[in-house]
């Protein structure tokens, strides 16, 4: 057993003169980032890859334990439960529980990933890690399998018509505005996480993993006399998990804390436009400004910035209270304050909801939100406006 823990540490140790991310390749996210954590003083560069690692890390766990419940890429309304995975044949059942840990894992990883960028602060770096080098073991057996690199798992360099040039083995150089790329992520990840734990979701899951059981019993031996089970039989399973879910009263304390983490990524999304402005070279780009060029070849129209940043500033006017949503039965002159379904969250009703009554504790007369900055920046995207809106954050 000492021998085999030996042996387990000499394969994580730094090689001599091997670059971080040659190490991650080597070794992968999660030996890497114990190495790191375990430093008494860390560089600056060891710090943004400590937290970087992290949020993959978070990302990875989540990964793992879809490929050891066996749960499909299917769930495309969800981060991270979206993405494609390779199949497991001897994946074990899927438990209400495992959705909660899911979702608890990866909120506790992007804290941990806000602690190390904290600890770098405003340091500057520079950190070149070759996308291909990153992977995720996503089954588990500690080397690296088909289908596990990042681009493959995360889209990277599948823009479509949006990359031009294509590119070769890129290189990315992460910066000091990159840190604040990656907190406003962490805290999108992590308000989606309290929103989500906020509906208490593990009760309406087990709710519709018993009732699909009792359903498929009646069937005996007999296959259905159609083929609707096989086309929506997963998709309605889902939706009377998340509708049943939303029908409980949140948990308030949960949702002021979902609220604090949106703020907090359109404020750090805001310093990464400040920061990234600033920049004069163009080597190894990650999200560029208007002089540079991505290094992973997305071609982004000059602009882009500022009218990402309108977008966002509607977002927070909505966050703040300031503007509000419009509903269909309230008028010109009215909306829905969103702050105060922050403030006091209820369960979600689609009848009431639709009808109107439903939003009266929230609605009030004042300025609407209206779509002109959603449809400038899509305009200038030429219709990519969801895939920006998911790489920019």
């Amino acid at each position: 057993m000492r021998a085999l823990t030996l042996a387990l540490l000499l394969a994580a140790a730094p090689v001599a003169s091997e670059t971080l991310s040659e190490e991650i390749a080597r070794t992968g996210i999660s030996a890497t980032k114990t190495r790191l954590a375990a430093m008494a003083d860390p560089a600056s560069e060891q710090l943004f890859a400590l937290a970087g690692l992290r949020f993959l890390g978070g990302v990875e766990a989540a990964l793992q334990l879809r490929w050891q419940t066996g749960m499909r890429a299917d769930w495309s309304e969800l981060p991270i439960l979206r993405l494609p995975i390779p199949e497991n044949p001897a994946a074990r059942p899927f438990a209400a529980a495992d959705f909660t840990t899911l979702i608890t894992n990866l909120d506790a990883e992007m804290e941990a990933a806000r602690a190390a960028l904290a600890q770098l602060g405003d340091q500057p770096f520079a950190l070149d890690i070759r996308l291909a080098d990153l992977w995720f073991d996503i089954n588990m057996n500690g080397t690296r399998d088909d289908g596990e690199e990042i681009g493959a798992v995360a889209g990277i360099l599948a823009g479509g018509r949006r990359v031009g040039i294509p590119v070769v083995d890129p290189v990315i150089r992460f910066d000091t505005a990159d840190a604040a790329w990656l907190s406003a992520y962490t805290h999108f990840l992590s308000g989606f996480a309290s929103v989500a734990l906020a509906y208490d979701p593990e009760p309406a899951i087990q709710r519709v993993i018993e009732s699909s059981k009792a359903i498929y019993a009646l069937w005996g031996d007999t296959p259905p006399p159609n083929a609707m089970d096989m086309m929506f039989g997963r998709q309605v399973d889902r939706l009377a998990m998340v509708l049943l879910a939303l029908s409980n009263t949140p948990d308030k304390g949960l949702a002021a804390k979902a609220h604090g983490h949106f703020m907090s990524m359109i404020a750090e999304n805001r310093r990464f436009w400040t920061l990234v402005e600033l920049e004069e070279d163009n080597q190894g780009e990650w999200v560029p400004n208007d002089r540079q060029v991505s290094a992973i070849g997305l071609v982004m129209p000059p602009g882009t910035g500022t009218r990402w940043q309108a977008v966002l500033a509607d977002a927070e006017a909505l966050l703040t209270g300031e503007k509000l949503i419009p509903h269909w039965r309230y008028g010109a002159e009215a909306g829905i304050n969103l702050k105060k379904m922050f403030d006091n969250p209820p369960p979600v009703d689609l009848v009431t909801w639709i009808q109107g009554e439903g939003f009266l504790p929230f609605a009030e007369k004042g300025e609407r939100i209206g779509m002109d900055s959603w449809r400038d920046f899509e305009r200038l995207v030429s219709g990519d406006a969801m895939l920006f809106a998911v790489f920019l954050n």
